[in-house]
């Protein structure tokens, strides 16, 4: 199995973090990497994690991701 890419359009860093959200309840989720089989999760690099933003009013869940160094 080869390397996870971002989802974003035009980037080809290799992802770290998986997204998911929730629309009803306004709320983004991101965590380590997720199976790989949910449509509706979207893989981010490193680069996109930390320039995640969503809508105004929405709150974003963000699970320890890269550090393992603690």
């Amino acid at each position: 199995m080869g390397e996870r890419i971002c989802s974003k359009v035009g980037c080809e860093r290799e992802a770290l973090a998986t997204m998911t959200f929730d629309y009803a309840g306004r709320m983004a989720a991101l965590g380590p990497l997720g199976a790989g089989n949910d449509p509706h999760a979207h893989d981010l690099c490193a680069l996109h994690t930390d320039r995640l933003s969503v809508p105004q009013g929405w709150t974003v869940l963000r699970h320890a991701l890269f550090r393992d160094d603690a």
